[in-house]
């Protein structure tokens, strides 16, 4: 009876050990999903400021700012 209890005592402690070393990895792994899922959700707005940009013309805004200053 003494054998089995300390065999089941050293899986437990083995299993515990385990899973305080593999939560590491998860939070890393959590980590790096979170940070391509939040650069994929920023994708639209770059590509929408690159056509705006490309869209307008420079001699525009070169008109607007002598108009704002007065010239």
């Amino acid at each position: 009876m003494k054998k089995r209890s300390l065999q089941i005592l050293a899986r437990l402690c083995s299993a515990l050990l385990l899973c305080a070393c593999l939560s590491g990895c998860i939070g890393a792994v959590i980590g790096t999903v979170v940070d391509v899922g939040i650069e994929v959700a920023k994708v639209p707005f770059k590509v929408g400021k690159a056509v705006v940009d490309v869209a307008t013309d420079d001699d525009d805004e070169k008109a607007d700012k002598k108009r704002a200053d007065g010239k």
